[in-house]
């Protein structure tokens, strides 16, 4: 199992921290000969979706990217990389977002809630989103105060949160699960 984890800004270092915790192998991707190694999935982190979104198309690894997730690579976005996949950026997940909808850095704030397929988890919230709707295909895991704030949509899941801040690993490992399905359909 290799995890690809886009690391143009944002949490990366920390997410990379979770998965080598639970001993899942992973890579940095900053520019398309990265994006080229073999993967079983991609993190895209948390951060500011707006300068990731522009480096991504600066470094051409916007259609690579959108092409992979379509074709069912995993791909696991939290906070910014939850905004990235909705239909106004790489479009590939059926959500609609409000960004910022938390206020500002002062505005973070952790809850302890229930996550469908995982149970109770800590969740950190840093100027979130939350997800408006839920379109055809795509599933609402977890909703504080009528918010939407996880969703899974096929191979794609997205937490408003950060989990990779916490110590708790059930929701990288959640991801892990749909890559090692994804990846015994794909080699059958």
């Amino acid at each position: 199992m290799r995890i690809a984890i886009l690391a143009l800004q944002g949490a990366f270092a920390e997410h990379r921290q979770m998965l080598a915790r639970m001993g899942v192998d992973s890579f940095l991707v900053r520019n398309v000969e990265d994006w080229a190694q073999p993967k079983d999935g991609l993190i895209i982190p948390g951060g500011e979706s707006t300068t990731m979104m522009r480096l991504v198309q600066d470094l051409d690894l916007c259609s690579p990217i959108r092409e992979a997730i379509k074709k069912g690579l995993p791909v696991f976005g939290t906070c910014a990389g939850l905004i990235m996949l909705d239909h106004n950026h790489l479009g590939t997940m059926n959500i609609t977002v409000k960004r910022n909808a938390y206020g500002r850095q002062l505005g973070s704030f952790v809850a302890n809630e229930e996550m469908k397929g995982v149970g109770k988890v800590d969740m950190v919230f840093i100027r979130a989103p939350y997800i408006e709707k839920v379109g055809e295909g795509c599933e609402a895991l977890a909703i504080i105060d009528g918010h939407i704030v996880a969703a899974k949509q096929g191979n794609q899941l997205v937490t408003a949160f950060h989990p990779e801040l916490g110590e708790d690993t059930r929701i990288h490992e959640y991801f892990v699960d749909i890559c090692r399905v994804q990846f015994k359909i794909h080699n059958s």
